[in-house]
């Protein structure tokens, strides 16, 4: 079983900028995005999660907003999927500590920041909210 101490080693070796915010909670920075993204170290459970926005109120178009993101799931979203909480729009992926190795772990991460920088100004468009660089969206998480 992968211990909090060999997901530190992970992320080290992946060259990831991030920080121990509480036990086995880590905010890692991607590296190219600079996205932030949570890596929580749970019992069984290595939990990843980032913020791609606050959910609007009502997007210009409910149906083809939603309808797009389970798309992208299908599609283009390789390891994870696009979720609602909290009334936020994240991407999160679960993964097993019991099997986890570093390959896995890497595979996960790109997937989340490649899906969170490709799809950005597609989702914040079909969503009715401004466009803006990845800095400032990082700046909202």
């Amino acid at each position: 079983m992968v211990t909090r101490e060999d997901l530190e080693s992970f992320l080290i070796r992946m060259d990831l900028e991030y920080e121990e915010v509480d036990e086995g909670m880590f905010l890692v920075r991607g590296r190219n995005s600079g996205l932030p993204v949570v890596v929580h170290h749970a019992d069984a459970l290595l939990l990843i999660r980032m913020k791609v926005m606050d959910l609007p109120e009502k997007p210009e178009s409910e149906v083809l907003f939603y309808r797009t993101l389970l798309e992208l799931n299908a599609t283009d979203v390789v390891h994870g999927a696009y979720a609602i909480e909290t009334g936020e729009l994240i991407l999160s992926d679960t993964l097993e500590l019991e099997t986890l190795d570093f390959h896995e772990l890497q595979a996960s991460m790109e997937s989340i920041e490649m899906a969170a920088s490709g799809h950005m100004q597609r989702i914040r468009s079909l969503a009715g909210v401004a466009d803006s660089s990845a800095a400032a969206v990082a700046g909202e998480g």
